[in-house]
């Protein structure tokens, strides 16, 4: 079952472009990732790692660029995700741009949960989110 759809507002600064003014490719797995850390809470993601010495780590990353944002635009990132199995989370992100017609980007990523050492382990209860 798919989790509720998430947003998470991101501006583009001068920072995130190329030359051309166009958000760098990168740059939009940094908002992604900023959107992943606000559905699941910071709090509890540093929980996991002090006290439970886990975390999450990319396993499979498919991205489609299909429309490039640009300085000063106010993206939407949406994010949902469902639980597939005990080890892996697939994320649907996009990055939407206002007005759009469609996703400027998206993204399915798939995590896993890992220790330290990157051994898998199973997904702790995250309250009910994940």
């Amino acid at each position: 079952m798919e989790s509720k759809v998430y947003h998470f507002p991101v501006r583009v600064y001068y920072e995130d472009t190329d030359h051309s003014g166009v958000v760098y490719h990168a740059n939009y797995l940094k908002y992604f990732e900023r959107a992943r850390e606000e559905v699941i809470g910071s709090e509890k993601l540093a929980a996991m790692w002090k006290e439970d010495k886990i975390g999450f780590a990319v396993y499979k990353l498919d991205i489609h660029y299909n429309e490039g944002a640009e300085f000063g635009d106010l993206l939407d990132i949406r994010t949902s995700f469902k639980k597939d199995g005990d080890y892996r989370v697939v994320w649907r992100q996009e990055a939407w741009r206002k007005d759009g017609k469609k996703a400027a980007v998206t993204a399915n990523i798939q995590l896993v949960c890992v220790t330290r050492d990157k051994k898998l382990v199973k997904i702790p209860d995250l309250r009910g989110q994940i």
